[in-house]
């Protein structure tokens, strides 16, 4: 049953035209993640990994060679929008319930837990969304220590169907108003479900039940760290690498170094990383890339000047999706031909690496047909054109931005550089909604630069997890001093975050947004107007442009 190839899982997503590349590694106690199509399975995963235990998450429709690659020792179910009540609503594979490995299924995944086994649900009219509380009716393994028998305690509901009866051999152990099998499960088969959302923090007590499930019921010890992860990613390297040469995709952000870091670790001298000047970047980042990595890195490094040609294709372009998807492809086009030069002695470029995250991987997984599939496109998750004859090298595609940073402090890279604020791909040209101009983004280049200034100079810096300018498609009539202007709007935002997979604004105060203003209307000639986005990123969203 478990012994089907990696390979299966990529066949099977494309023949449903699903976007997905399983992860090169296999971990030996890990936690597979099922996803029904929640908005927030992805906290599921950090709750788990802040257990210290490995986890992954797959679509259900991949789920079952996920399993036979992966030999997990616990399944998490995650929530969804669908309905067990309707005719083809997604299932989990039955050898999950057969296989004799503790289950957790969580809001959907409880539904499907309890019709897969016998038990029924039906679609009902006392729905519960938000706060709710819970009734503790009898103790079990998974409330060891956490809540005990006639408690009552708050967790975060968002259902409309409901568990009517249960599976033979299982029983209620927590009911809530509206759920009167709010938490159910069979000890003995180590099968719990539950209506409520354990992974959000509106469930105080949620990430301790994750805890306990998969510390004291899958029976992890939890010793997954960031020290074990790069010694089996070298590891890993090598074997994939074996003694052919590598090419490293270097944005002089903190994912490729860290990726790069890794890769020269593993086999020195065979990678050689290539730095795309795109004319994207922001004030003098170019040269600070290529400075820090000849001077403190005894690594190979090309820089390809190619700003025309990034601009001159980009010039006037306004569709955010259609400038990612010039972006990615010019930089397949410049690492191309890079590779070609390379490979120019007779020993060829075998493979390409870049520094792909988890939610990377995770965003770009469509199997909805929902905006999830348009996510991150410049980042190539899907693989690369057949024209290049090169495998990817990811070695932190399992990963989420806080875990990479760990790695980076692994590997060296001092706490300044590690601590950088996250900076997309395509660059700068994401952050001019509208057409793309040499004149505008160097206005932006310009207002990014001062606002960051600014930030460091009130020490929120490390506070902030990423701050930028963004210069609006609108232009404004402004009067500065006797004169008239006609000048563009910028605006700043700035967010606070973990991962990057949620966000919130970040709460200035009004005489820092007065200050940083006052600097850009001054000294960027351009803008006349400055504005503060209090945007925050729900579970779920896709990122801003």
């Amino acid at each position: 049953m478990r012994d089907k190839p990696v390979q299966d899982e990529f066949t099977i997503a494309l023949e449903a035209g699903i976007e997905y590349i399983s992860c090169m590694t296999a971990h030996p106690d890990s936690i597979l993640i099922i996803d029904f199509g929640s908005q927030v399975t992805q906290l599921i995963a950090r709750r788990v990994r802040e257990t210290g235990v490995y986890c992954e998450i797959v679509p259900f429709q991949l789920a079952e060679d996920a399993f036979n690659r992966m030999m997990p020792k616990g399944v998490i179910l995650s929530g969804g929008p669908a309905s067990t009540a309707d005719i083809g609503s997604p299932r989990a594979p039955q050898l999950v319930f057969d296989a004799d490995i503790p289950v957790l299924g969580i809001c959907y995944g409880q539904m499907t837990l309890c019709v897969q086994n016998g038990g029924e649900a039906e679609a009902s009219d006392h729905r519960e969304f938000g706060r709710a509380f819970v009734n503790v009716e009898k103790s079990c393994p998974l409330l060891e220590g956490v809540w005990g028998e006639g408690e009552s305690h708050q967790v975060w509901m968002s259902h409309g169907d409901r568990v009517i009866n249960l599976p033979q051999g299982f029983e209620v152990f927590a009911r809530s108003e509206g759920a009167p099998f709010a938490l159910f499960g069979n000890v003995k088969r180590r099968m719990y479900g539950m209506m409520f959302h354990p992974e959000v923090v509106h469930t105080p007590d949620g990430a301790k039940l994750l805890a306990n499930f998969v510390h004291n019921i899958v029976g992890i010890e939890g010793d997954w760290s960031m020290a074990a992860y790069k010694e089996k990613a070298i590891a890993d390297i090598r074997k994939q690498v074996g003694d052919d040469k590598v090419i490293c995709a270097l944005s002089g952000g903190v994912d490729s170094s860290v990726a790069a870091l890794l890769i020269h670790e593993a086999v020195g001298d065979q990678l050689t990383c290539i730095f795309v000047d795109h004319g994207l970047l922001r004030l003098n980042e170019g040269e600070e890339v290529v400075n820090m990595y000849r001077e403190h890195y005894n690594m190979k490094l090309v820089h390809v000047n190619a700003v025309d040609m990034f601009i001159d294709a980009l010039e006037g372009e306004s569709d955010p999706e259609r400038k990612r998807k010039i972006i990615g492809g010019l930089f397949i086009d410049v690492f191309e031909a890079e590779a070609k030069k390379l490979s120019s002695n007779g020993d060829p470029v075998k493979f390409l690496a870049q520094g792909t995250l988890y939610p990377d991987v995770i965003e770009s997984v469509s199997f909805t047909g929902g905006p999830s599939v348009t996510i991150k496109s410049h980042h190539n998750v899907g693989g690369l054109p057949a024209r290049m004859n090169m495998e990817l090298v990811e070695p932190l595609r399992e990963l989420f931005k806080d875990e990479v940073r760990a790695l980076g402090r692994e590997l060296g890279l001092p706490d300044h550089f590690v601590g950088r604020h996250p900076f997309p791909g395509p660059g700068l040209a994401i952050r001019c909604p509208g057409g793309v101009s040499r004149e505008k983004l160097d206005i932006l280049r310009a207002a990014d630069a001062i606002y960051l200034d600014e930030i460091r100079k009130a020490g929120l810096y490390d506070t902030i997890w990423q701050a930028f300018a963004v210069l609006l498609p609108v232009q404004t009539v402004g009067v500065m001093g006797d004169g008239r202007t006609y000048e563009f709007v910028c605006a700043l935002r700035a967010v606070t975050s973990v991962d990057g997979m949620t966000a919130d604004f970040y709460h200035y105060d009004m005489e820092f947004l007065s200050r940083a203003a006052t600097r850009i209307i001054n000294e960027v000639k351009g803008i006349n107007r400055v504005v503060y986005d209090v945007t925050s990123k729900p579970p779920g969203t896709i990122e801003w442009e």
